[in-house]
């Protein structure tokens, strides 16, 4: 099978990683794809945006599958084109990535579909919205309503962050509109789930870490850190999570005519009135794809082409015992203007079977490698106890060197 993989994280790597142990799998192409994708096939520079460009592609290079790992090109339209051009996609088309690229439209399906989540006001600009903080008088979590790279959040503590948050989501192009949340009680937990547009097979679920310092503090950032699974999820809650939060949807989304196939990311809280849905991803999480692939066992490129027609069979996937957590070593200066060009050491030294170290913003120059983006490496170590593969990502993470390197030091701890 020929296969064209769109992107160029640390997600698009743990994706290349795992296809690549398919014996299905002939050739992979990346576009643009990064230094660990380009171990397992060829990188081709082409623009996302260009999607004609990437259908020539495919065709040219007869590509079986396409498999995307960002959220922009699905809300653009990628899958569309491709399957009008006869190539499977593993990903939803346009329509039903709305459940990712509009809050405002996911609020709307989840309320058709008896989704338990919080109540939420939209509003069409950045003074309306702090009309009704002001009158409120209380703080509101503030959400834009389109795609922001992971960033397009913030939960202010009182009415003055709240009014804050409003002027500074408001002045982005995914802030266009703005919805204002009640803000919810309890611990988050992500739950991944392949979907070829009627079956739901659940991924191990999850945990990640936004904020940039250690216990929860300091900005948001794209991620810092995952662990899976979650120990408190058990296998009856993560019933209840697919059957009220998750089936739902995709059997709303299939009424409407825009069926979802690809994985469908719940974003969950943990009330004391049951799980709740704070938002719906359309793609893999990022850096939760570098936990959660390392513990499947089967042939995930086959399964993700199953997904793509429509054929899912949830026995070809299998969960494999034990824990992996992937810590971020980030560039100095992220999650603002990270420093690049600074040379890494102490990748190659690394060949322990259980630490996958996937790439995310490096580059290869004359000197060796070096950071070229502000999540410069995902580090994941496995173990069969949360703790043992606790230890085997930090003392990996500790190993690697690279000037201005920064990382959390409590994923998983707690």
């Amino acid at each position: 099978m020929n296969v064209l993989l769109i992107g160029s994280g640390g997600r698009e790597h743990a994706l290349a990683w795992k296809m690549a142990q398919s014996p299905r799998l002939r050739r992979l192409l990346s576009v643009p794809g990064n230094t660990g994708t380009g171990g397992y096939g060829q990188n081709v520079p082409f623009p996302l945006h260009d999607i004609e460009a990437l259908v020539d592609l495919a065709q040219r290079e007869s590509i079986d599958l396409l498999v995307v790992g960002p959220d922009n090109p699905l809300a653009d339209g990628i899958v569309d084109r491709f399957v009008e051009a006869g190539i499977p996609a593993f990903g939803p088309k346009a329509a039903a990535a709305r459940i990712e690229s509009s809050k405002s439209f996911a609020k709307e399906v989840m309320a058709a579909a008896g989704v338990p989540t919080a109540q939420a006001h939209v509003f069409d600009s950045p003074a309306e919205a702090a009309a009704f903080a002001r009158e409120s008088g209380g703080p509101w979590v503030v959400k834009a309503d389109g795609l922001a790279l992971g960033k397009g959040v913030v939960v202010p503590d009182d009415l003055d962050g709240t009014l804050a948050a409003i002027a500074q989501l408001g002045a982005t192009p995914a802030g266009s509109r703005l919805l204002l949340e009640e803000r919810l009680s309890g611990r988050e937990v992500s739950v991944l789930a392949l979907c070829d547009g009627s079956r739901l097979v659940a991924l191990p679920p999850a945990r990640d870490h936004k904020r940039l310092g250690e216990g929860d503090l300091g900005p948001n950032t794209g991620g810092m850190g995952v662990v899976a699974p979650v120990d408190e999820v058990t296998p009856a809650l993560l019933d209840q999570i697919l059957n009220r939060c998750m089936r739902p949807v995709v059997a709303e989304l299939a009424a409407r005519g825009t069926p979802f196939r690809g994985v469908l990311y719940a974003g969950i809280i943990l009330t004391a009135e049951g799980p709740k849905v704070l938002e719906f991803n359309a793609r893999f999480g990022d850096p939760e794809a570098q936990a959660v692939l390392p513990l499947l066992e089967g042939d995930f490129l086959e399964v993700l082409y199953d997904c793509a027609v429509g054929g899912l069979n949830p026995e070809k996937l299998r969960r494999r015992r034990g824990y992996a957590v992937c810590v971020v070593l980030c560039a100095e200066g992220y999650p603002g203007k990270p420093r690049k060009g600074d040379l890494i050491r102490g990748v190659e030294a690394l060949d322990e079977d259980q630490v996958l170290v996937f790439h995310a913003g490096t580059a290869v120059s004359p000197q060796g490698l070096c950071t070229s983006g502000g999540r410069v490496l995902g580090v994941t170590g496995l173990g069969p106890t949360l703790a043992r593969a606790r230890a085997r990502a930090y003392e990996a993470a500790e190993r690697i060197r690279f000037e201005g390197k920064h990382y959390r030091k409590d994923i998983g701890k707690g």
